[in-house]
């Protein structure tokens, strides 16, 4: 490790972060959005065979850029929702696999590690690099400079490697999503966002690459990605440079996902929020676990903290509603949905100072980055309610010691509501940089960074059954990484995120990866990926080789060809199976109905598709539907509760052609 890192000098204007008049609630419908299609696109070359770009030093501190209206924003009350402290009221739980992520090989401050779990592997970024593992935790890949994924593309993605990493499973479609910023001209603009798509549930194949052109003149810092049905939608901090870094502005954005799925011309629908409310930011956008899908047509919402200390009226979650209409898309709207009063917090750590969280055997400290929501902002639907969950790093107890409010929202149909909270500091050591989910039991995990002046930085984390009272976590801590060590850096920049996921196989496992220090100095950082159980939710997870699965409809689509008195219906199924890979040699059966009557099969290709066609349509005929009736694969059962379709154009059992 170097003894001197390059910073990069990214500063804060501080002018517009002092205090400031009362902030702006907000008022509903935004202005018209800004539409465009990628700048560039394409499918790559699987990535596995493409050349392995090792790690490059970048020798780079990226220095931390606060929202606005925080600075000298400290607040008089208390915590109202603190658990009291005391012991935990149920074990802690045991790792069921544990082992090292990626440690610091691009020479970078900080580490934002990002990751998720698929079906047979768990893919994790990190400033700069990536690396990919099977479910057991045995390396397959990498690490690897991240800019490997963008060799060949062109343009800024391929150009430049500048961080801010996300990865993300989408469960409906089984795909990965990798995506990064370009900066290629820093400070300057143009500034981009790097988005590429798994052309299959395989990480390391191909992907179709995408670069978009955020704005010429506005950086996209922090961006944050959410899965949904109609998009991928992504919050970004804006921030108008060069010379000092000053608040621009909270930016939101969809991305047309069933185009990105299939490797199209894809657009995206950008709103910037500054006029609508200057002091907005540090939302994020709602990111779908769990096999069920939200209702449909139902918006993505994003949602912000908002301390009353900022000139909000009471503590409160800000969130809004994103809908956008990709058949006119300047259409689409970014509305004000509500303010949910929450219990008192104080999100003042430190005045907001980089070096807050102390540390053994030094005097350096920290950033506990207490300004903003935590990621992610996850979403489930349980057919009878849907839920968010959400965290924040506090003030615990009003003396600069860091603990996690979090929340849990829920919808019975009637209209959103904060349904639980609670503030998780249950001794003296400082808890901050949470990440929060829940599983398909309605058990809830939340993984963080535990530090104090007596316990080097760590990996832990708490959870709470569904049952258990509310507003507790009621686990014991599990230790997934225990440090040996301290960074020692004046920057105090710590990882800006950390990502706590759902195994998508049984929906039941949490997987977690965060950073900690193993040695001491001025960035070894490392970080751990570890995955637990609060308890036995009913899955004992994969089935052991040999014994049989379970097939569904994992996706539905329509087509349909005119000719001169009579059209034809087109309809392609794809059959997974429990773990969402395809299933070549299943025959589907159906029936033909509205309109078209008869029944149709075919034989899926080791892609896992086939189509059944209904021909000689009258012209007079608007419509014909499809309902899958069966699928036969062998002696393996068909699961029809579990048909889904990720592009929302059916049910996952029935689809309807329309007529050209």
């Amino acid at each position: 490790m170097r003894t001197a890192p390059v910073v990069w000098s990214i500063a804060v204007g501080t002018a517009l972060l002092s205090a400031v008049p009362t902030a702006q609630q907000g008022s509903g419908q935004t202005g018209r959005p800004a539409v465009r299609g990628a700048a560039r696109h394409d499918t790559s070359r699987p990535l596995r065979s493409l050349p392995q770009f090792p790690p490059r030093a970048a020798g780079a501190v990226l220095q931390r850029k606060l929202l606005p209206n925080r600075i000298g924003s400290r607040s008089a009350a208390g915590d109202g929702a603190l658990q009291a402290e005391g012991p935990a009221l149920v074990a802690a739980p045991a790792a069921a696999v544990n082992f090292e992520g990626l440690g610091n090989v691009n020479l970078v401050l900080p580490p934002d590690p990002t990751g998720d779990i698929g079906p047979n592997h768990y893919v994790q970024m990190v400033n700069l690099s990536l690396a990919i593992w099977d479910r057991a935790g045995q390396q397959i890949y990498g690490p690897a400079d991240s800019s490997t994924l963008w060799q060949g593309f062109g343009g800024a993605c391929a150009a430049s490697n500048d961080g801010d990493p996300i990865v993300l499973y989408d469960q409906l479609a089984d795909r990965w999503l990798l995506s990064q910023f370009a900066l290629p001209n820093y400070p300057k603009g143009p500034f981009y966002q790097c988005i590429a798509i798994s052309q299959t549930g395989d990480p390391t194949g191909a992907y179709h690459r995408y670069e978009f052109l955020i704005s010429e003149n506005k950086l996209n810092d922090y961006p944050k990605f959410g899965v949904w049905p109609d998009g991928y939608y992504l919050a970004v901090n804006q921030f108008t440079c060069p010379g000092f870094c000053s608040w621009a502005g909270q930016g939101v954005v969809a991305f047309e996902r069933d185009r990105m799925l299939a490797g199209q011309a894809a657009r995206m629908v950008l709103f910037d929020l500054h006029e609508e409310d200057p002091y907005l930011g540090g939302m994020l956008p709602s990111d779908l676990d769990g096999p069920t899908p939200p209702p449909t047509g139902a918006p993505n919402r994003f949602c912000a903290i908002d301390d009353h200390a900022w000139g909000y009226s009471g503590d409160q979650l800000q969130c809004w509603n994103f809908a956008v209409n990709w058949s006119n898309a300047t259409l689409s709207s970014f509305t004000f949905d509500s303010a949910y009063p929450t219990a008192a917090f104080d999100s003042d750590l430190c005045l907001y100072a980089r070096n807050c969280i102390p540390q053994p055997e030094t005097a350096a400290s920290v950033d506990a980055l207490s300004d903003r929501l935590m990621y992610r902002l996850q979403y489930r639907n349980f057919g009878t309610h849907e839920t968010l969950v959400a965290n924040h790093t506090v003030d615990a107890t009003g003396l600069d010691r860091a603990g996690i409010r979090w929340y849990e929202l829920r919808n019975y149909g009637s209209g959103w509501g904060i349904h639980q909270q609670g503030t998780y500091a249950p001794d003296g050591n400082h808890r901050w940089m949470g990440s929060i989910a829940m599983n398909g039991a309605g058990d809830i995990a939340l993984g963080f960074s535990l530090s104090s002046a007596g316990v080097y930085p760590s990996v832990r984390a708490t959870g709470r059954l569904a049952g258990d009272a509310p507003g507790i976590m009621t686990t014991g801590e599990l230790a997934i990484a225990a440090g040996q060590g301290h960074q020692t850096h004046s920057s105090g920049r710590w990882g800006d995120y950390s990502t706590m996921s759902v195994d998508p196989v049984d929906d039941c496992t949490f997987w977690y990866t965060q950073e900690y220090y193993g040695t001491k100095g001025e960035a070894p950082w490392q970080t751990r990926i570890g995955a637990f159980r609060l308890r036995d939710c009913g899955s004992a997870g994969p089935p052991p080789p040999g014994e049989p699965d379970s097939t569904h409809v994992g996706d539905l689509d329509r087509a349909s060809s005119s000719q001169r008195n009579v059209w034809t219906a087109v309809v392609t199924i794809t059959v997974h199976d429990a773990h969402h890979a395809p299933v070549g040699g299943a025959t589907v059966t159906g029936a033909w109905s509205q309109g078209a009557s008869g029944n149709g099969s075919c034989v899926t290709s080791d892609a896992g598709s086939c189509t059944v066609t209904k021909a000689g349509l009258r012209k007079n005929l608007k419509s014909a539907t499809f309902s899958v009736t069966g699928v036969a694969s062998g002696s393996v059962a068909y699961g029809s509760a579990a048909n889904h379709d990720p592009d929302g154009d059916s049910s996952g059992t029935t689809i309807t052609a329309l007529k050209p």
